[in-house]
C-alpha cells in the first residue's frame, strides 16, 4: 500500500495516542498500520500540514535529555527517588545495562531480558531508551520511552522527557496532557512484559515527567498519574477495527506510494473512510486535506465532537439548517426541536431590534 521500496514509517507512541484518541478514523488506522508517512502523503496531495516538531525544538529537546541523563542517569534517578519513590533507599550505583540490539525485535527482547534481571536482582536501574512492543488492531507497533526505571522493590516507572518549560512547578496542561497519553501508552506495552514474569511486577501508574526549570535548562520532575488515560487509552485501542478488516473492504491494488500523481492518491485516500475533527490539526499531518474535504461534504464533525453528539442523526451542516427551518427532521427529536427553538428565539430577538433573521446564520454564526 505504501509503495514499491518505500521503507515503512513505524508507529510510536504519539501516534497510538492520537489514534486512541479517534478510533472511529479508518483512514488513518489503515495509513498507520501500512507504515505510510502521512506528512509526505499530505506534501503530494498538495496539502501539506505544519504538524511535528521544528527542528530547533527536536536540537533543544535531544541536548535537555542528554543533560538529564549525564553521570549514568544520576540526577534522572535523583528525581525518581523524590517524586515516585522517596522511602526507597537513595538510588547511588544504579545499573544501567546496554540495551544494543539488532533491529527493533532484538532490541525488544533485550529490554525484555534487562527488566526480568532488574527486577530479580534488586536496586535500582535505569533503562536509557528501551523498546518495547504493543499489538493494535494486528499491527505490531515498536515503542521508545525516554527510560524507564526498576526500583529497588522490583516495580517499574516510565520516565517521559520534555522541553517545555515548568514554571513555577507546573506547566502547560494541554501539553502535560499529552505526555500523560504518550506515557499511557508506555504503562500499556510495559504491563504486557510484566504479564509474561512470573511474579508479575507492578507497572507503576505514576509516571515521571521531567522538564526544564523555570527559563534555566536545570531539570524539574512532577509525577503524574496516568491512570485514567491508561484507561481510555486501553478501551479505544481495543475498539479499533482491526487493519485486515478495513484492508479488505478496500479496492484491489490501492496504493499511497509517494511517486503517484496527486489525482490518483486523492481516489486512493478518499477511498477511506476519515473522521475528521478539529482536534486532528494538532495530531495528524493529514488534517489539512481532511478538513478540506469536510467543508465540501459539509460535515457536522469539522464544528467539533460535542457539537456532532449533540446534533443525533442530524449529520451534515444543511440537514441541520434544514431542521432549523422547519422543513424537515421529526418534531420530536430533541435535537430538532432544540434547533427550531433557537432559530425562533433569534428570530424574535432580531425582529424587536428590527433586524432581518437569518436561520442560517443562527445555526452556524
Amino acid at each position: 500500500m505504501r509503495g514499491p521500496d518505500v521503507p515503512a514509517k513505524p508507529l510510536d507512541a504519539r501516534a497510538l495516542a492520537a489514534l486512541a484518541a479517534n478510533p472511529g478514523c479508518e483512514r488513518r488506522a489503515i495509513l498507520d498500520g501500512a507504515g505510510v508517512d502521512k506528512a509526505r502523503l499530505a506534501g503530494a496531495l498538495g496539502a501539506p500540514s505544519g504538524f511535528g516538531q521544528s527542528q530547533f525544538a527536536l536540537t533543544r529537546g535531544n541536548a535537555f535529555e542528554a543533560k538529564v541523563k549525564a553521570d549514568g542517569g544520576a540526577e534522572l534517578l535523583r528525581l525518581v527517588h523524590a517524586r515516585l519513590d522517596p522511602g526507597a533507599e537513595p538510588p547511588e550505583g544504579a545499573a544501567v545495562p546496554d540495551l544494543t540490539a539488532q533491529g527493533p525485535e532484538g532490541r525488544t527482547a533485550r529490554t525484555a531480558l534487562a527488566l526480568r534481571e532488574a527486577t530479580q536482582a534488586g536496586g535500582w536501574t535505569l533503562l536509557d531508551h528501551p523498546m518495547l512492543a504493543l499489538d493494535v488492531a494486528g499491527s505490531l507497533a515498536f515503542l521508545e520511552p525516554d527510560a524507564v526505571v526498576v526500583h529497588p522493590d522490583g516495580s517499574w516507572s516510565v520516565v517521559e522527557i520534555k522541553s517545555f518549560p515548568m514554571l513555577d512547578g507546573s506547566a502547560d496542561p494541554a501539553k502535560v496532557g499529552a505526555a500523560a497519553r504518550q506515557s499511557a501508552v508506555y504503562v500499556l506495552a510495559l504491563e504486557e512484559v510484566a504479564a509474561r514474569l512470573d511474579p508479575a511486577p507492578r507497572v507503576r501508574h505514576r509516571v515521571l515527567l521531567v522538564c526544564p526549570k523555570d527559563f534555566s535548562n536545570l531539570p524539574a520532575g512532577s509525577a503524574v498519574d496516568v491512570r485514567k488515560q491508561r484507561a481510555v487509552t486501553a478501551r479505544q485501542l481495543a475498539r479499533l477495527t482491526r487493519i485486515e478488516e478495513i484492508a479488505d473492504a478496500l479496492p484491489e491494488g490501492l496504493c499511497f506510494g509517494p511517486d503517484r500523481d496527486a489525482e490518483e492518491l486523492t481516489a486512493a485516500v478518499e477511498a477511506v473512510p476519515a473522521a475528521y475533527a478539529p482536534d486532528c490539526l494538532s495530531a495528524c499531518e493529514l488534517a489539512f486535506h481532511c478538513r478540506e474535504r469536510s467543508r465540501e461534504s459539509g460535515a457536522v464533525t469539522r464544528l467539533g465532537r460535542p457539537l456532532r453528539a449533540e446534533l443525533g442523526g442530524l449529520t451534515t451542516v444543511e440537514e441541520v439548517l434544514a431542521a432549523a427551518r422547519g422543513l424537515s427532521g421529526d418534531p420530536n427529536d430533541p435535537a430538532v426541536a432544540a434547533l427550531r427553538r433557537a432559530a425562533a428565539l433569534r428570530a424574535e430577538a432580531l425582529a424587536d431590534a428590527g433586524a432581518p433573521a437569518d436561520a442560517e446564520a443562527a445555526v452556524c454564526p
